[in-house]
């Protein structure tokens, strides 16, 4: 068989494969703890005019 030729089989295995759950995973959530900052300082119009001024780099 040559390369890219198709194989029904392989195909098929594939399919199996990706039909598969995995559930063997731990399901705890994982608790982060710290802080998160933004600055919401900037308006809508100077954030669009820095994203063209960029875009046009």
């Amino acid at each position: 068989m040559s390369m890219g030729a198709y194989d029904e089989d392989e195909h098929e295995r594939r399919e199996q494969q990706s039909s598969r759950v995995d559930a063997d995973f731990d399901d705890e959530r994982t608790i982060y703890q710290g802080e998160v900052e933004y600055d919401a300082g900037s308006s809508a119009e100077e954030l669009l005019d820095q994203f063209e001024e960029i875009k046009s780099s």
